[in-house]
């Protein structure tokens, strides 16, 4: 039995600490936040409008649970899945797009989308928590530092620090997000610095949100919630609960950004929008002022460089490993993946040996766990890195340029209303989606290159849908 010392509550920590815990090993985990989900009996509504949380800027933002998060969650903690249900999130297929489901084929069950805000996620974890035996949780009670030995070759974490006493771990594991101070607390103590690679994206998002009619329990099946022009976007993100958000998205340089904080404004530019529109016109009630989020990039951080690791016994999962921006919804997945496994690879269950033929496992405090860390992350986190990357970049440059009816955007454009009259194309769409396939492998498959293929040759004049106002219209509607 292993001493973990979690750095942050959020769903990578939570997810982490409850994983390793429930694998045998005591874990406690170091929260700035002082108010629990569900404490004191708080509703999810007061948690989540009423919860000032500095440190989770996005808590209030849209989230959604992909088809490879519910995956993770269904197999490691299916309590915790029922609780998210119970609570009121709902599920989507991807496939349920057309009005008769095509023939399921092996896969078909990860495509499906659940509809929740993030702080139904973390009350469900934080319960799962606090009936582990083997877990605490110090809310109110931040890591400020780490426990360092120097004299160590890389240098050995050995805890955390915070402003009630020091606390010994045989692992560290950060999960104290984009804004952690743990990079400069390990060059604090002598190590070399985190390798981070980072990306500007250049999008503003503003977001509102809204409870749909007594009632009702859901919006409209169509137009598909989320559409974009040259120069602004908006999408639609139904959540639990009768809630939804609105969120329209333009370049972080646009001279009308500013006026989209205010409601009046940002619910005329909102209704320019097919989904916009279709989902206001229901007369949604809305609950939220206009909440504005800018300055985010993509950042990849690993503790191990070109001489090796920077540190041992510390590993990051979340955002500490990889920040990405939220425009595909993939940050949640790529957490839960890497909470499950620094769990599975710290099992005291499991044993040291791997099997007949293997090197034995490495300790979670040796620089082969730390190596063996990134170099998985490497492998599967960082291609769908990579991949936000490409798409902000795409979403960007079309922005400032305002243009995209050539080119690789053109083809990608076709393919997504393609997808939306062929099953077989949509199934490909929403495996990228979903991370249950790489863009390379769901796109190149001869079968749908063929049928979006065909799809441009019958349509020939074929200009991406550029749905919404024109920029005259734009610029008057968000006039001072």
């Amino acid at each position: 039995m292993a001493d973990f010392a979690v750095i942050g509550g959020g769903i990578a920590g939570l997810a982490a600490a409850l994983f390793a815990a429930r694998r045998g090993n005591r874990v406690t985990v170091f929260e700035r936040d002082a108010r629990a989900p569900g404490s004191s009996g708080s509703t999810l509504d007061e948690d989540f409008f009423g919860r000032r949380r500095p440190g989770v800027p996005q808590a209030a933002q849209p989230h959604l649970m992909l088809g490879a998060a519910r995956s993770v969650l269904r197999t490691e903690a299916p309590d915790v899945y029922d609780t998210i249900m119970r609570l009121g999130a709902r599920e989507r297929h991807e496939l349920d797009w057309f009005e008769e489901r095509p023939p399921a084929r092996p896969g078909d069950e990860d495509l499906v989308t659940v509809q929740a805000r993030r702080i139904v996620v973390e009350t469900a974890l934080t319960d799962a928590l606090r009936a582990e035996p083997r877990a605490t949780l110090r809310y109110g009670e931040p890591a400020t530092g780490l426990l360092v030995d120097p004299s160590s070759t890389p240098p050995r974490v050995r805890g955390v620090r915070t402003p009630l006493g020091a606390y010994e771990a045989e692992l560290v594991i950060d999960a104290g997000g984009r804004r952690c101070a743990s990079g400069e607390w390990l060059t604090g103590a002598g190590c070399r610095p985190p390798l981070v690679e980072r990306h500007r994206t250049g999008i503003a998002y503003f977001c509102r949100w809204y409870r749909l009619p007594d009632g009702r329990a859901d919006g409209p099946a169509r137009p598909w919630t989320v559409s974009g022009g040259t120069f602004a976007g908006c999408a639609v993100f139904p959540a639990d609960n009768g809630l939804f958000a609105v969120t329209l998205f333009v370049h972080t340089e646009d001279p009308t950004r500013g006026a989209l904080r205010d409601p009046a404004v940002f619910e005329a530019a909102a209704r320019t929008f097919p989904p916009g529109e279709a989902w206001l016109e229901l007369g949604a009630r809305p609950l939220s002022p206009v909440l504005a989020t800018a300055g985010l990039d993509n950042r990849w951080s690993s503790l191990v460089d070109e001489q090796g690791p920077v540190a041992t016994g510390m590993v990051g999962v979340g955002d500490a490993v990889t920040h990405t921006n939220p425009t595909i919804a993939q940050g949640m997945s790529l957490a839960l993946w890497t909470a499950r496994r620094v769990a599975r690879e710290t099992d005291p269950g499991a044993g040291r040996d791997r099997g007949h033929g293997c090197a034995p496992r490495p300790g979670p405090g040796s620089p082969d766990f730390v190596t063996e860390h990134y170099a998985w992350a490497l492998r599967t986190l960082k291609p769908w890195f990579d991949f936000q990357v490409m798409t902000d970049r795409a979403i960007g440059e079309r922005f400032a340029v305002r243009d995209f009816r050539a080119g690789p955007a053109r083809q990608l454009a076709a393919l997504f209303e393609c997808a939306q009259e062929d099953p077989e194309v949509m199934r490909a769409r929403a495996k990228v989606r979903h991370l249950a396939a790489p863009p390379s492998e769901a796109y190149g498959a001869p079968e749908v290159r063929a049928r979006v293929a065909a799809w441009l040759a019958a349509h020939p004049d074929y200009v991406p849908s550029t749905a919404g106002p024109d920029r005259r219209e734009w610029d008057k509607i968000t006039a001072p």
